[in-house]
């Protein structure tokens, strides 16, 4: 598997690049890949089928020049920046292998990474909702994928060392919760794992034996997808009737 340690300038650009790969994957023209990037700029991302004025608090982050843009994948609605290690592994589909499903796909990723963590961590992990990583109940890991024919990308974050006073400033109630998180804040079911982020980094590597750099990375791609799709109102808010500056 490819190994691919890039953070790029800008939010939007961060964003285009798990799609670009992914791209190429499902073209046949890129190997499977795990990606890491750590923003050094705060911004929040809504899942695909988010309504912006229901999941963020639009005037504070209107107020604090905090960037609002929309992911290609589903799930809910997260801040990412500093203390914020970001991942992207792209997967081949095989219809006969574990990752022919959403269902399957999730469970075999998140069964793996659990592991993971818990070999590092030194501590039980657990998976709770669909798509959640949590210790003693909190959750430090929230992800998602995007499926096309014959590649998919699953993506997330790990919590570090996040101001999440931040987040329960910059983001509402989520519309939708799983069961465990019991209508907690944001900053009453997050937790920071406080683990250096070359350790989890290092330790995401070993489990998916990702060591080869990439051929090419498609710049060219990212830079397209970022300047017409992210970084465009249309794509952001796609889903709601009035747009707030």
């Amino acid at each position: 598997m490819n190994y691919l340690d890039l953070t790029l300038p800008t939010p939007e650009e961060n964003l285009a690049c798990d799609e670009a790969l992914l791209e190429r994957c499902d073209e046949g023209l890129a190997d499977e890949m795990l990606r890491v990037w750590e923003s050094p700029r705060h911004f929040v991302v809504v899942g695909y089928a988010n309504k912006v004025a229901t999941e963020v608090n639009v005037p504070f982050c209107g107020q604090n020049a905090l960037p609002i843009l929309r992911r290609c994948s589903g799930g809910g609605t997260v801040v990412q920046g500093p203390g914020c290690l970001s991942y992207a592994l792209i997967l081949r589909i095989d219809e006969s292998g574990p990752l022919r499903t959403i269902a399957s796909t999730n469970q075999f990723v998140l069964e793996r990474h659990r592991g993971i963590l818990e070999r590092l961590l030194q501590a039980p992990v657990h998976i709770r909702g669909h798509t959640d990583l949590a210790l003693r109940g909190l959750k430090f890991s929230g992800n998602s994928q995007r499926r096309k024919r014959r590649a998919l990308v699953f993506h997330g974050a790990f919590l570090i060392q996040f101001d999440l006073a931040l987040i329960e400033r910059a983001l509402r109630m989520p519309s939708k919760q799983p069961d465990y998180r019991a209508n907690r804040s944001h900053s009453d079911f997050l937790v920071n794992l406080a683990v250096p982020a070359r350790q989890i980094t290092l330790a995401l590597r070993r489990g998916w034996q990702a060591a080869t750099p990439p051929s090419e990375i498609p710049l060219e791609r990212i830079r397209e997808l970022a300047r017409e799709k992210y970084a465009t109102p249309e794509w952001t808010w796609r889903f709601d009737t009035a747009r707030e500056p």
